[in-house]
């Protein structure tokens, strides 16, 4: 796995403007890839990030890259925590949680619907998600939206300038650590 992936499919997460961020890669060697991750975390985790194997299957890895500061606070939310509740979380810390929903991953293929309250999808868009299964959402992007459409649209641009800024940073030679050292939330608004 390359700083190069993470940073195209987490450069939101990366920024300050997203508390998580998930994708697959390929690999070969678990031993390689939890030493990349390790370098990975050397550099990130004073810069208030971390990342982390939810998964591995069929020869492939889920990564999961997050801020603890800014999970801490999206599930704090009322609306996330009930969520969570009634998905049978009994933990109250961010790291409890993420180590149920590694667990509930290793131990089914699917998803759990709540994923999306740790990627940083409102309450109200993964509540509708879970009670329509899926279907009658106003809009979609990089989740399906059942509440504020407008809102979801400005917040799915930002998303898409982001990383269009990012990915073109880091093929100019700019770090990792140092697209993860100033939230760019105000230059993308």
């Amino acid at each position: 796995m390359s700083e190069g992936l993470l940073v195209c499919h987490c450069a939101p997460t990366l920024a300050g403007i997203k508390c998580g961020s998930l994708f697959s890669c390929p690999y070969e060697d678990t031993a390689q890839i939890v030493s990349t991750l390790r370098g990975l975390n050397r550099k990130l985790v004073p810069k208030g990030l971390r990342v982390l194997p939810l998964r591995y299957a069929d020869g492939r890895a889920l990564i999961y890259a997050y801020r603890p500061a800014s999970l801490a606070a999206d599930l704090s939310n009322e609306a996330a925590h009930a969520l969570l509740a009634e998905a049978g979380y009994h933990g109250e810390s961010p790291d409890q949680c993420v180590l149920e929903l590694m667990r509930r991953l290793r131990a089914n293929q699917c998803f759990p619907h709540e994923i999306g309250l740790f990627l940083g999808y409102p309450p109200e868009d993964v509540r509708g998600f879970i009670e329509h299964k899926a279907c009658g959402y106003k809009c979609a992007g990089y989740w399906k939206v059942y509440g504020d459409a407008e809102k979801a649209k400005k917040t799915f641009d930002r998303y898409t300038r982001c990383t269009e800024r990012y990915v073109s940073q880091w093929c100019n030679g700019v770090s990792i650590e140092r697209l993860s050292d100033a939230p760019a939330a105000n230059e993308l608004n």
